[in-house]
């Protein structure tokens, strides 16, 4: 694959095809690229248009109140992984709502999506990730398909920022491959008390991912991460959606394991 940087479009080749996407600039480089390859993440600074930026910060309390009504009716404080006013992760947002499509399928996440997964790419996952004011409760180390319970392929996690991020409010850390010594999934075990699945047992803190809002982390379904308590005074809120260049099928092959939603078909966007 070849990326062009260019002043006013953004073209990327795959297999003897141009792609042009009307971004201002195409924000993967080939250095970014090989990070990726090599250590399993790259970071992308300020690269969220301030509309989809403010859409999604907009739509996050909408769905914080709803899993607060859901507690409510099941009169509790904790839902799996979820912990009222300390730690909310809200699934499948982008299928529960009107605006989010908007920069799930936009042009910034297919150039991020070819460079990375090649010319066909799928909505796997998506979720908000907030860590309530002064409260908000650490996540231990993991690799995301940790969480799918079966070989696949590896997918694409991009971790939006929608609040400036410090090590204080909680922001996450990536551990490179090079460093945790493998490229491949490892076992993980429930911790208890927050039901996280540990899979880095080691002493290496990682890399702080210290970043303005409007940022992107790239990074591998097989890359360790972690990320630390809120102890500031406001909330700290993550957009993740998740792609794969296949859809992701259930240990039984029976359906798929989450979502499917084709956004590219040999390179070209169909969504």
């Amino acid at each position: 694959m070849r990326v062009d940087l260019q002043a006013d479009t953004c073209t990327t080749t795959i297999k003897g095809h141009i792609f042009m996407s009307a971004t201002a600039v195409c924000h993967v480089t080939e250095a970014h690229k090989k990070q990726f390859e090599q250590e399993g993440y790259f970071i992308l600074k300020n690269v969220m248009p301030p509309e989809h930026l403010q859409l999604l910060r907009d739509e996050c309390q909408r769905f914080i109140d709803l899993e607060n009504a859901r507690m409510d009716a099941d009169k509790t404080d904790v839902h799996g992984i979820n912990h009222r006013n300390k730690r909310y992760f809200v699934a499948y947002a982008c299928q529960n709502s009107a605006k989010i499509p908007e920069f799930v399928y936009s042009d910034l996440m297919a150039d991020i999506c070819r460079a990375t997964l090649g010319p066909d790419a799928y909505l796997f996952w998506d979720q908000y990730v907030v860590k309530g004011a002064e409260v908000g409760m650490k996540f231990g180390w993991h690799q995301d398909s940790g969480y799918v319970g079966h070989p696949h392929r590896p997918y694409l996690t991009c971790w939006c920022a929608l609040d400036d991020m410090s090590v204080e409010n909680g922001t996450a850390f990536i551990l490179p491959y090079s460093r945790a010594g493998t490229k491949e999934v490892q076992p993980h075990v429930k911790e208890e008390g927050t039901n996280d699945l540990i899979g880095y047992h080691g002493s290496d803190p990682g890399e702080p991912i210290l970043v303005p809002a409007g940022s992107i982390a790239v990074f591998s379904s097989r890359t360790f991460h972690r990320s630390g308590a809120n102890t500031t005074n406001r909330m700290r809120r993550v957009y993740l959606p998740q792609y794969s260049a296949e859809v992701i099928m259930n240990k039984e092959g029976t359906a798929p394991q989450a979502q499917s939603e084709c956004f590219l078909k040999d390179g070209k966007r169909v969504r």
